[in-house]
């Protein structure tokens, strides 16, 4: 299934939640991570401390394990719909907001 996320984001954990992304801590998490990664790469800042993006998941319940490892100590105020594929939203990336907080 494919979903649309909105989601708010944790300003003062997102310098760890980067680091996270690219040393390959989410990267190999089994079995979900390169979808994680991607889907942070289509990301985009919908309004200040707001992102939005689209995401695969095969979950009974949406997102479930990606929410237990990751998204949930990054992320609050999620809401997940579900969409027909992958679907680019409109702003500014996240992920290139991320790389300018180091």
């Amino acid at each position: 299934m494919f979903y649309s996320i909105k989601a708010q984001f944790i300003e003062e954990k997102m310098k760890e939640f980067y680091q996270k992304l690219t040393d390959g801590t989410i990267e190999n998490q089994k079995p979900d991570g390169n979808e994680i990664l991607s889907s942070m790469k289509r990301a985009k800042i919908m309004s200040p401390g707001t992102i939005q993006w689209s995401e695969m998941c095969f979950c009974p319940t949406p997102l479930k394990h990606e929410r237990q490892t990751v998204y949930d100590k990054f992320f609050s105020n999620m809401e997940i719909l579900t969409i027909d594929g992958y679907k680019e939203f409109e702003g500014a990336s996240f992920f290139e907001y991320l790389s300018k907080l180091e």
